[in-house]
């Protein structure tokens, strides 16, 4: 007697585990394609359910790609200020973090920075959420600069300003490495984004111009 097989149905999980599947698999999806890969179909795919069931647990997929993309940039910020040396002086460690983020094995997480700066122009929950990772970055680099700056007084460099340009630096050269657009010696490139940084010296404010009356 002939028989047909039936496809397995997806094997039942209690609500937090199957939620918690479906936010891995969409973490995962977007650490391969980009947050561009996220649909509501895409996702189902990946984790083996229905579109339905994710639709259930995330029905507003704005928020959830914010979400994903928040879980996959917080994950790496985390990471490198975690291995932050304070034995060593802060060139050395600022230069490891450079070297670290410019590294290309650290694509995936480019591509998910890229695509939000765009993709959030249209997506308000992206978009603050992007901000709000931003800020986060520049607060954890200027609070790391200003604790070097206070144990050193021969570093003459302004966290405030620091913070700024060595972000700005390391997103735009990892924008571009995405379209293969950059040196092809990293470890240089970061020495001289390093350099580029600590060697200007802090600008004397203003002298007030007095005028004759």
């Amino acid at each position: 007697m002939k028989t047909t097989s039936r496809a397995a149905a997806p094997r039942r999980l209690p609500p937090e585990e199957r939620e918690r599947s479906i936010v891995d698999g969409a973490v995962a999806l977007a650490a391969e394609s980009g947050l561009e890969a996220l649909t509501v179909r895409a996702v189902a795919a990946r984790v083996g359910v229905t579109p339905a069931l994710v639709a259930h647990y995330r029905p507003v997929m704005e928020s959830f790609v914010a979400e994903v993309f928040t879980a996959i940039v917080a994950a790496e910020r985390d990471e490198v200020i975690a291995s932050y040396d304070s034995s060593v002086d802060l060139r050395t460690n600022l230069l490891r973090l450079i070297e670290t983020l410019l590294d290309d094995s650290r694509d995936d997480v480019a591509m998910v920075w890229v695509q939000s700066w765009a993709l959030g122009a249209r997506n308000e929950a992206l978009g603050i959420r992007v901000r709000t990772e931003m800020d986060l970055w520049h607060s954890a680099l200027e609070d790391l600069i200003a604790r070097a700056v206070a144990e050193d007084a021969t570093l003459q460099v302004d966290p405030d300003s620091s913070a700024w340009m060595l972000l700005a630096m390391v997103d735009g050269m990892s924008a571009h490495s995405l379209v293969h657009w950059a040196p092809r010696d990293r470890a240089d490139l970061a020495r001289r984004t390093l350099s580029a940084v600590l060697d200007v010296p802090i600008a004397e404010p203003a002298q007030p111009v007095e005028t004759l009356r």
